[in-house]
C-alpha cells in the first residue's frame, strides 16, 4: 500500500536517499539544493541510515570524493545546483569517462551572471555532453520516482554511467505537493544491493581507475562511453517498466499529453509542462483546436527516433528552451529536436522559443499565444519570431 505524504521536491529526494541508504554522500551546500544534504545528515544523526556523510570544502571536492568512493566500490551520490555544478565541471567528465555509477541530485538554477538563484536549465544543459545520463522531472512525484530508478540504471552492467536527476529550483524543490511514497521494503528490493565487479579496494584484483590514456587508447574509451549511452536507452525503458509494475506509474523517454489527435505541439522540459497542460485543456474546451504537448523526461540519451515518431503528424511545433546556448541560432533542446525532425524528413513548421530564464514566470496565457502562433505558421508556412524570448520586457 503506497504511503501518502506531502513533501517538497528536496524532501522527496532526501527521503528516496534514506530509503536507498547509500554508502557515501559527500556534499557542499548551495541554494536551492542545500536542503537535500541537510535532511540526509539529519537522518544519519538520528540513526535512521548508516550512510557515511563527508563534509567537504567545495563542490569540486564533493564530486571528487564521490568519484573516489564509487571507484573504491561504494554506492555514492551527491547533490548540487548551478555554480556548484560548474565548480564540478572537470570532475563530471572524470566520473563519466571512468564509467562510475554515481547519482547526482541536481536542483536546476541559473548560472551566474548576473547573480540569480532561480530556476532555469543552464547548469544541466551546459553539462549535456559530459557523458552523464540526464533525467528531468515536472513534479515532486516525478523527481522522487526518477531518483528511485537512478541507481538501477547507473549500475546496470550494460550501462555503468553516472546519472543526473534534475528538478526545477524552488518551483519543485521547495514547493510542497501530495505524493505517493513506495514502502521501504519494496524500494530496497527494487534498487537492490550494489555488488561492483571491479573496484579499487578489491585486493584480489589490483587495478587503476582513470589512468593516463595515450592517443592509441583514448578514442576507444570515448567509443565505449557512446555505446554505454546507447545501451542506456534500453535499460531506462526496462527500469520504467519494472517501476510501473511496482507502483502503477508509467514513465518513458517523454510524456505525450493530448497528442492522439494533435496538430500543433509544444516540446518542453520540466515544471512548466504543468502550465502548458492547463493551457491545452483550456484551448481544447473553448475552441476545440487540436493542441498537444511532448514533455521530455530523458534528455541524455536523447530519444531522437522516438521523438520524431511522436511528432510526425504535426503541422507546427514550438520547442521551448529554459536555457540559452549562445550559438546565435537555437537553444539546446531546439537544436536536438530540429535535428531529429530533419533526420525524419518532417514537414512540420518548427519554431524555437526561450522562456523562464532566471526564474521568469510563464503563464497559461503565454502558452495560448504560442499555440496561436503555431496555427498562423502552419497556414502561412512562414516561421516568424524564431528564437524569441517569451515574457521579455521590451523597451
Amino acid at each position: 500500500m503506497a504511503i501518502r505524504e506531502r513533501l517538497s521536491g528536496n524532501e522527496a529526494v532526501a527521503y528516496a536517499i534514506k530509503q536507498i541508504n547509500p554508502d557515501v554522500m559527500p556534499a557542499f551546500p548551495i541554494t536551492p539544493s542545500t536542503e537535500i544534504p541537510q535532511y540526509v545528515a539529519t537522518y544519519i544523526a538520528n540513526g535512521e541510515i548508516d550512510t557515511e556523510f563527508i563534509h567537504v570544502e567545495s563542490e569540486h571536492s564533493a564530486m571528487s570524493a564521490t568519484i573516489g568512493a564509487s571507484a573504491a566500490g561504494a554506492r555514492a551520490l551527491t547533490a548540487t545546483s548551478s555554480c556548484g555544478m560548474a565548480l564540478m565541471w572537470e570532475e563530471l567528465y572524470v566520473a563519466a569517462s571512468d564509467r562510475l555509477p554515481i547519482v547526482l541530485a541536481l536542483v536546476n538554477r541559473a548560472l551566474t551572471g548576473p547573480i540569480n538563484i532561480n530556476a532555469d536549465h543552464s547548469d544541466s544543459m551546459g553539462a549535456r555532453d559530459s557523458g552523464w545520463i540526464q533525467i528531468y522531472a515536472e513534479s515532486n512525484q516525478e523527481v522522487y520516482d526518477n531518483f528511485l530508478q537512478a541507481f538501477p540504471i547507473a549500475e546496470h552492467p550494460d550501462v555503468h554511467l553516472p546519472v543526473m536527476i534534475c528538478q526545477d529550483g524552488f518551483i519543485t524543490s521547495h514547493g510542497v505537493e501530495n505524493i505517493l511514497l513506495v514502502e521501504d521494503e519494496k524500494v530496497k528490493e527494487f534498487v537492490g544491493e550494489y555488488h561492483p565487479e571491479h573496484f579499487l579496494l578489491n585486493n584480489k584484483e589490483p587495478m587503476a581507475v582513470g589512468p593516463y590514456a595515450v592517443s592509441n587508447y583514448y578514442m576507444e574509451t570515448k567509443r565505449a562511453q557512446r555505446e554505454a549511452m546507447k545501451n542506456a536507452k534500453k535499460v531506462i525503458l526496462e527500469m520504467a517498466d519494472k517501476f510501473e509494475k511496482l507502483t502503477g506509474r508509467k514513465y518513458s523517454f517523454f510524456e505525450e499529453y493530448k497528442m492522439e489527435d494533435a496538430e500543433y505541439a509544444v516540446v518542453i522540459i520540466g515544471s512548466a509542462a504543468g502550465t502548458c497542460k492547463a493551457a491545452i485543456d483550456h484551448i481544447r474546451e473553448t475552441t476545440g483546436k487540436k493542441v498537444g504537448l511532448v514533455k521530455i523526461r530523458v534528455f541524455r540519451p536523447f530519444p531522437e527516433e522516438e521523438l520524431a515518431e511522436a511528432l510526425k503528424d504535426m503541422k507546427a511545433i514550438a520547442v521551448m528552451d529554459r536555457s540559452e546556448m549562445f550559438s546565435a541560432t537555437s537553444g539546446p533542446l531546439g537544436a536536438e529536436v530540429r535535428a531529429a525532425l530533419y533526420q525524419a524528413k518532417s514537414n512540420a513548421e518548427v519554431v524555437n522559443y526561450f522562456y523562464g530564464l532566471g526564474g521568469r514566470d510563464i503563464t497559461v496565457e503565454d502558452f495560448q499565444q504560442v499555440y496561436a502562433n503555431l496555427e498562423v505558421m502552419a497556414e502561412t508556412h512562414e516561421v516568424k519570431g524564431m528564437y524569441d524570448y517569451i515574457g521579455l520586457r521590451e523597451k
